[in-house]
């Protein structure tokens, strides 16, 4: 079955999630610190479903490492990778707060602890750090309207070894734009306690099997559609990038009506890819207006040739 047809046969969207004015992809458009101090370059990206987010953050494409075998890459290129960050999480939303929890994360140690005091207005959604570290300003993108999609991945495997290459992860599909996470088969060991991934990675710079297994992780975001496919443009592994993000066909429902299985094929080897449905809307709303009360309203026209003067739709 194709993942159109299997939202549009079987909708079912979350008995509970975040508010609709959350929903959708996320781009950052500026971190400003408390010491005064602003990036507005680094690669953001947030998808939220309704109850499980996935985020991406990168260097600018120059500071990147090209796509090469881990044995090629150097000392200071293994550093670099090991500061990427991409991960999935539940996330829960209570009194205008956003956390998470159960994440699925290239990195071992959380480098974003504290949870997310968010409002939303037109497009331009604020995340306040509650210590006063930081406040993020997130832009929800312009698409087309489209299904939302959030599958949580429990396993991807062979299905005659039966030998798990993931654990852990998900997809989430909102319109235009698209974003996967697949975690490592197995956890990385962490001894001595409190040792950072770029820590690990120096004890280990010899150890192939070591380091394969600690960047057997992906984070991708993609562009397209449901029916053109979509195409990865950012992503933690650099070979992904201009490639199909996932196939959109072989999704069976799962007789308990929870689960979805995916068979697909890679190198002739047969998979399968088994999600837990979050939501299946064929028609949500990523509407980049929040809209004005009455009293607003009135102003905002009565005041029009100065506020609109140079307004203009910021991405």
């Amino acid at each position: 079955m194709h993942l159109r047809d299997l939202v549009y046969q079987y909708p079912q969207q979350a008995a509970h999630g975040v508010p609709d004015w959350m929903l959708g992809f996320y781009k950052r458009h500026s971190i400003s610190f408390a010491d005064g101090l602003t990036d507005t370059r680094t690669h953001v990206c947030w998808f939220q479903s309704r109850n499980f987010s996935i985020d991406l953050r990168l260097p600018l494409e120059q500071d990147q490492v090209p796509a090469k075998p881990l044995a090629q890459c150097s000392a200071e290129e293994l550093q670099r990778l090991a500061n990427y960050e991409g991960w999935e999480a539940l996330s829960a939303w209570r009194d205008e707060t956003l956390s998470w929890h159960g994440e699925t994360s290239l990195q071992l140690h959380n480098r974003w602890p504290e949870p997310a005091v968010l409002k939303r207005m037109g497009n331009c959604m604020i995340e306040f750090a509650p210590s006063g570290a930081y406040v993020e300003d997130w832009r929800l993108q312009v698409s087309a309207p489209g299904p939302l999609i959030g599958l949580r991945l429990l396993h991807e495997k062979e299905l005659k070894s039966g030998q798990v290459h993931h654990r852990g992860g998900g997809l989430i599909l909102c319109g235009d734009y698209a974003a996967m996470v697949l975690g490592r088969a197995q956890a990385l060991e962490t001894e001595p306690t409190g040792l950072m991934l770029r820590d690990l990675v120096v004890r280990h710079a010899g150890d192939r099997q070591w380091l394969d297994r600690a960047f057997n992780f992906e984070t991708s975001v993609a562009t397209g559609s449901l029916d053109q496919g979509f195409t990865v443009t950012l992503s933690t592994c650099a070979a992904r990038v201009g490639k199909p993000l996932i196939a959109l066909d072989g999704f069976e429902l799962q007789p308990d009506g929870r689960h979805v299985r995916q068979l697909l094929q890679v190198d002739g080897v047969e998979f399968e890819r088994l999600f837990v449905i979050d939501t299946l809307e064929p028609e949500p709303s990523f509407a980049q207006a929040t809209g004005f009360t009455a009293d607003a309203a009135q102003w905002h026209a009565r005041e029009a040739p100065t506020l609109s003067r140079y307004t203009q739709s910021l991405v």
